[in-house]
């Protein structure tokens, strides 16, 4: 059973897009993925987690590497937090069978992402979007991000897939905070940033909550920005924004978002900091003192010398 939500935040409000962590000899590390998820939802304040998508590495996993990763993270805090399956592919049909693998492993609710490359015109996702959603008995999350994916979902396709019972909600790294105003006004769908340098912005329109990346090392933070924008404590949220600048800058700006995160999670020394799958490859030792710098700047304690997890 899925933690209780509100209908205004069927996926609750803070969550972050987690990382696959590997271990050195480049298989998946179920057991340190575990570790990490209990980490950010019983110490970073998270309502969920979005397993499986593309800051985990997702187009380099298995299919059976995604299911035991989806049960590992399911197991250790999927009584206290939602989980989001990334279920999106540019194949429909291996789209469903990730949905459904997905809901037997006891998923909350689906991502899924436009489909990506082969450019499928606005009649072609819809065709997508309602198939995988017709899969499951879960509620689903579209992300729309054009500049991975090619095309955008146009606002009247969202309009129209938001008459879908299961179509609830919409993760957004398009950044037209008008035209969703517009699909938000006129429809039941719920927003949630998918972009971390317009988190705050968002939040203004009427979006829900995160789908974070820089969650990762400030989960708290974001969560007390969220509680402050809705206490009506702008200026509060306001000094929060700017105080994470610096990180996202560092996480979301300066290279590919895995890339970053793993090394400010190495830096933490906490599960997730290890390896990569190729093409993605592994942050400079100048990258990684940037980031140092960055993140002590945004108010994030760095130890000054740790052993990562994943060497434990």
């Amino acid at each position: 059973m899925a933690p209780s939500t509100s209908t205004d935040a069927p996926f609750g409000r803070m969550l972050t897009a987690m990382v696959t962590p590997f271990l050195p000899d480049g298989g998946v590390d179920y057991d340190g993925a575990a570790r990490l998820a209990t980490h950010l939802v019983d110490e970073r304040r998270h309502d969920g987690l979005v397993v499986n998508g593309t800051t985990g590495e997702s187009p380099t996993t298995s299919d059976e590497e995604k299911s035991t990763l989806l049960r590992a993270v399911i197991e250790a805090v999927g009584d206290r937090a939602v989980i989001v399956a990334g279920a999106g592919t540019n194949h429909t049909e291996h789209s469903l069978k990730l949905a459904r693998q997905a809901e037997a492993a006891g998923a909350h609710g689906l991502l899924v992402v436009t489909p990506y490359y082969n450019k499928p015109p606005q009649e072609g996702l819809v065709r997508h979007f309602t198939a995988v959603a017709d899969a499951t008995a879960l509620p689903t999350m579209l992300y729309d991000i054009p500049g991975r994916a090619g095309v955008p979902i146009h606002n009247d396709t969202l309009v129209q897939l938001a008459e879908h019972p299961r179509i609830v909600a919409v993760k957004d790294a398009k950044g037209d905070l008008f035209g969703a105003s517009r699909v938000m006004a006129e429809t039941d769908l719920v927003w949630y940033s998918g972009d971390d340098n317009l988190n705050l912005p968002w939040l203004s329109v009427g979006a829900a909550g995160f789908v974070s990346v820089i969650g990762h090392v400030v989960g708290t933070e974001l969560h007390e920005m969220i509680d402050a924008y809705r206490a009506g404590e702008h200026g509060r949220a306001l000094e929060i924004h700017r105080r994470l600048l610096p990180v996202v800058a560092a996480i979301m700006t300066r290279t590919q978002g895995a890339i970053a995160v793993k090394a400010a999670l190495n830096l933490l020394g906490l599960p997730g900091g290890g390896p990569l799958r190729a093409p993605l490859v592994e942050a400079s030792p100048e990258f990684a003192a940037h980031l140092r710098e960055d993140l002590t700047i945004g108010g994030v304690k760095v130890p000054e010398v740790v052993i990562p997890e994943v060497a434990r």
